[in-house]
């Protein structure tokens, strides 16, 4: 048995997570079990065929190392091919959208260097949930019922996720199968193999641009973190094609005291200036950890954020900051026939504008939303948290990093804290009606939006904190149906 603790947005994962650590099996391990689980009971959030970004502190290491588990653009993926299909801008939504899973690769990848279990023993609690059933929640339900006139263009789509009562019964049963597939083939399996003709031919049938290359080539990559002071700890963010930046850029300028809005308005604008694939075009790292350094021009930036976020740390002192996700709600809407997976929409992040850093290009990464984040206190692990919220997580972290550090909260109530977020555009603050400072703000009245307490706008945090004595604090989202679930 292992000692340890796990943060998720769903009671379920955290304790199959939870149950892993008892079973022998580490913070990978455990985190890994948990992520196939949310694939499964959270398919407005994630998707086995979406993405994955890590940062894993292995016990004794003096710093973590990152894990870029994202898939790249198809090689058919040119502005020009997207216009000829009738596209101005990039498309929301559809096979056209659709990018390289990455997140198979990435559980493959974090078990072969940290785990202890394989593919099989960490992948077989959700594919037993998505083969028997799983109870709808009512978050899931309200999301079923908002999407069910796009979702219902997608025969597939429709006939596995339609309009649901929370309380029904879900099941699953080709997801089930490319579960136990991976866990009996491997990733190999999943890029080259049935499944990858599967996800191949599905997108082939609608005009799209990911090829069976594409995936046979797939890899993520192995990155340091960016690490930067904030108080009297240092923060590690991931490198691009993540945001991680733009949440480092602004925590930098709330510490130099500079107000929400500034800082927001700075690190949006130089994140769309700077970040895509550093395969592309390398990223200048100073403008964003220089506060003096003021961004300048636009940002896009969208309302919503479906992604799951979760953390583990067990006995051994092994910290895992783990995030992973389908893009929008139900990704691009797409279900590869045979396999119960919805495709992510990650390719509608890309730009068609060809003098935009950010533009379309064959086998390209577009810039990225999902930033899991730690924190370290002299050299040693002391938190790991983040959210989802899509193109909001550097809003939602720096008030997270700020209720944990500045505040010294305890992760519960900092994860539980009233939010707000400036939204698209720049010129509307969208705040929990229960925030206890909305008289202070520092903004027109007329400009402020007030959310009921709780709304998932502001998005799903967790995070855990390791104390000097190697005890953990944890704290789950009441925003989201998680659970902290320890394993003594």
């Amino acid at each position: 048995m292992t000692r340890g603790v796990i943060a998720t947005p769903h009671r379920i994962a955290s304790e199959v997570g939870a149950q892993v650590l008892r079973d022998g099996g580490n913070a990978v391990d455990a985190a890994i079990a948990a992520d196939a689980v949310l694939c499964v009971v959270y398919p407005h959030m994630t998707s086995v065929a979406g993405d994955l970004m890590a940062l894993v502190w292995r016990a004794g290491e003096p710093a973590p190392v990152g894990l870029i588990g994202c898939g790249r653009s198809g090689e058919l993926a040119t502005i020009d091919a997207v216009r000829a299909r009738g596209h101005e801008e990039m498309p929301l939504r559809g096979a056209l959208s659709v990018t390289v899973p990455g997140t198979v690769e990435a559980w493959g990848r974090l078990l072969e260097r940290f785990g202890t279990f394989g593919l099989g023993g960490v992948l077989e609690p959700a594919a037993q949930l998505a083969r028997d059933g799983y109870v709808i929640t009512p978050q899931l339900s309200e999301f079923l019922m908002q999407a069910a006139g796009w979702l219902g263009r997608e025969p597939a789509a429709h006939a596995l996720y339609p309009p649901m009562e929370a309380g029904m019964l879900l099941r699953n049963p080709d997801l089930a199968s490319v579960l136990h597939e991976i866990g009996r083939s491997g990733i190999g399996g999943f890029y080259r193999g049935a499944v990858a003709s599967a996800i191949v031919e599905s997108i082939r049938r609608r005009d799209g641009l990911v090829t069976a290359a594409d995936l046979a080539t797939h890899h993520s990559q192995w990155v340091d973190p960016v690490s930067f002071p904030y108080r009297d700890v240092v923060i590690h963010q991931l490198p691009p094609p993540t945001q991680g930046l733009a949440a480092a850029a602004m925590l930098v300028r709330l510490e130099a005291g500079q107000s929400f809005q500034e800082a927001r308005k700075a690190a949006y604008a130089l994140r769309d200036r700077f970040i895509t694939d550093p395969d592309f075009s390398p990223t200048p790292t100073r403008p964003f950890l220089d506060a003096s350094h003021s961004g300048f021009g636009s940002s896009r930036e969208t309302a919503g954020g479906d992604t799951v976020y979760l953390c583990a740390a067990d006995e051994h002192g092994n910290l895992v900051s783990l995030i992973q996700s389908v893009a929008y709600d139900f990704g691009s809407g797409v279900v590869a026939e045979g396999t119960g997976m919805l495709l992510q929409n990650r390719g509608s992040y890309f730009s068609l504008d060809p003098d935009h850093v950010n533009r379309l290009e064959p086998k390209k990464r577009t810039m990225h939303t999902l930033i899991p984040a730690m924190a370290s206190r002299n050299r040693r692990p002391w938190l790991a948290f983040g959210a989802m919220g899509g193109d909001g997580q550097p809003q939602i972290q720096a008030q997270v990093a700020r209720s944990l550090i500045d505040d010294r909260m305890h992760p519960a109530e900092a994860v539980a804290r009233p939010r707000m977020r400036i939204l698209a555009g720049g010129n509307t603050l969208a705040v929990e009606a229960d925030h206890p400072d909305l008289a202070n703000l520092g903004v027109e009245r007329d400009s402020v939006q007030l959310m009921p307490p709780r709304h998932h706008l502001f998005g799903h945090a967790q995070a855990i904190a390791v104390d000097a004595d190697g005890s953990w604090r944890a704290g789950a989202d009441p925003r989201s149906d998680g659970s902290v679930e320890f394993a003594p």
